[in-house]
């Protein structure tokens, strides 16, 4: 770089996907994005939940399931071997070890780094359980277990990362106990119906993005999944103002961001929210086991 040239910003990727209940399919369009933006030169690229495939009934959603050794994963850390890439798997159908005994899955958000090595795991706490009278009906829980424990924001090229999936971005608390082990950039990785997401979607991102003063990057189903299920889709990026600054249009592809930390650390200065907190009134939300940052 030339003498006072400013720095690039490292730039981030934003998957959106319409996952089907055939694997290879969606294998082949996941990593034809993350192909694409790894071209581009993003350094971080993000796959919403389902990325690997989205059954149409809870016994094919159980039937399709693998564990993080298995195949799929190992693909994936060749991709991002291959295209030098960090890769955020935003919600991964997981056989764990007590699938034996449980018959029941984990949502598990992966983390892979450009080496293919699995640096964290965030199996989904907050599971969606919600009926829409006449609209939608879900009951995750009734084959998946929740996790036990958010994850220690994890140290990226674009700044520290705090994973979480979906249903998470309803619950500020999770967002608020990111920020405080010393999350810079929050993703909430997605499958919102459309119902729930042409209300709330983009107001919780901006509000998770507000309050915690961070980056949010929320990678998203978009489409008909099946014949019973279809996704809002509008995966986007907030920066710590609040402002949309990128955002999927219809259909399937990638937008892209620059992730601007001298920005965020001007922001936490200018309205230090985080030094205003007043525990002594309502306490302190942190995470079991998390640090808070030095």
């Amino acid at each position: 770089a030339m003498a006072g040239a400013p720095a690039l910003k490292p730039l981030v990727a934003v998957g959106q996907v319409t996952s089907t209940p055939d694997k290879e399919l969606n294998f082949a369009a996941c990593a034809g994005l993350v192909r694409e933006a790894a071209r581009r030169g993003a350094c971080l690229v993000f796959l919403p939940e389902g990325f690997d495939y989205i059954g149409s009934d809870t016994a094919q959603t159980l039937s399709l399931a693998e564990g993080l050794d298995g195949d799929l994963v190992g693909r994936y850390a060749e991709l991002a071997r291959d295209c030098g890439v960090w890769l955020s798997l935003g919600g991964f159908h997981e056989r764990g070890r007590d699938w034996p005994t449980t018959q029941r899955i984990y949502n598990c958000h992966a983390l892979l780094d450009p080496a293919g090595h699995l640096v964290a795991t965030y199996r989904k706490t907050h599971l969606c359980d919600v009926e829409l009278e006449g609209r939608v009906t879900m009951k995750e829980s009734s084959f998946t277990n929740p996790g036990t424990e958010i994850v220690a924001p994890v140290s990226t090229p674009a700044g520290k990362l705090g994973l979480s999936i979906c249903y998470d971005l309803r619950f500020p608390e999770i967002s608020l106990a990111l920020r405080r082990a010393g999350a810079e950039i929050l993703t909430y990785p997605s499958a919102f119906t459309v119902p729930t997401g042409s209300a709330h979607w983009e107001v919780l991102l901006r509000a998770r993005a507000i309050e915690s003063q961070c980056y949010v990057v929320a990678a998203a189903q978009t489409g008909k999944n099946h014949e019973r299920r279809t996704s809002y889709g509008h995966a986007l990026v907030v920066d710590p103002w609040g402002a949309v600054v990128a955002q999927c249009h219809e259909g399937p592809g990638l937008c892209y961001a620059e992730i601007d930390l001298d920005y965020l650390h001007r922001i936490r200065q200018e309205i230090p929210v985080h030094g205003h907190r007043r525990p002594d009134l309502y306490g302190t939300v942190a995470a079991t086991g998390l640090a808070p940052a030095p």
